[in-house]
């Protein structure tokens, strides 16, 4: 089972919210006065995504599922956090749903996210989560799943998704798997489960 953090030292409803690109987005400085700079993925970041993610995990199933994604999906959002224009860390949101008895709820799911070993535990992985909850909360997305740490996620609004009713597709301790709802009013009475895309499956 794999659980998708930074690398330790690891008919629809709703369904129209945007995913156009936006401004890049800067940060607040981060230990050692370096700045780090949030903005979606460009064309040439894609051998350096994969390398940030192989490196940061150990492995290359993340960086195969990224790059799976990519090729299948088009309502991507990838950001990169880059250091003196260096790609350090990356995220990534991908649709998810939630079915429900009156149809399907589409908002985004959070996974992977991963930095270079080297720039960990300096705040990057939270500016990434930071800078996507804000471009998904801009463009009317109404929630946010994750598979995670159950310590750390909370920081950013996420609570367990079954105090929402909602549950995941796959077997997993309930306290990992969480939600951030961003639109009450689209989410209200929603219940049921959760999925992310079928790409997911090959590695759970």
């Amino acid at each position: 089972m794999l659980i998708w953090i930074t690398a330790p030292s690891k008919s629809p409803i709703n369904s129209s919210f945007s995913l156009k690109s936006g401004a890049p987005l800067i940060s607040r400085f981060v230990p050692r006065k370096k700045m780090i700079r949030i903005r979606e993925e460009q064309p040439q970041d894609i051998k350096a995504i994969r390398k940030v993610n192989i490196r940061a995990f150990g492995q290359t199933q993340e960086a195969n599922l990224v790059g799976k994604l990519r090729q299948n999906c088009n309502h991507l959002l990838s950001l990169v956090a880059l250091m003196e224009n260096q790609v350090v860390g990356h995220i990534l949101f991908s649709p998810a749903t939630v079915e429900v008895e009156h149809g399907t709820v589409l908002g985004m799911g959070l996974a992977p996210m991963a930095v270079l070993p080297e720039y960990q535990r300096r705040g990057i992985g939270s500016e990434l989560i930071r800078s996507g909850i804000v471009r998904l909360t801009s463009r009317r997305c109404p929630f946010v799943i994750v598979l995670g740490h159950a310590h750390y996620y909370p920081r950013f609004g996420f609570e367990p998704a079954s105090r929402h009713g909602i549950r995941s597709e796959w077997e997993v301790p309930v306290d990992t798997f969480m939600i951030l709802v961003l639109d009450e009013s689209a989410m209200q009475g929603t219940s049921g489960m959760a999925k992310y895309r079928p790409e997911f499956a090959e590695i759970m």
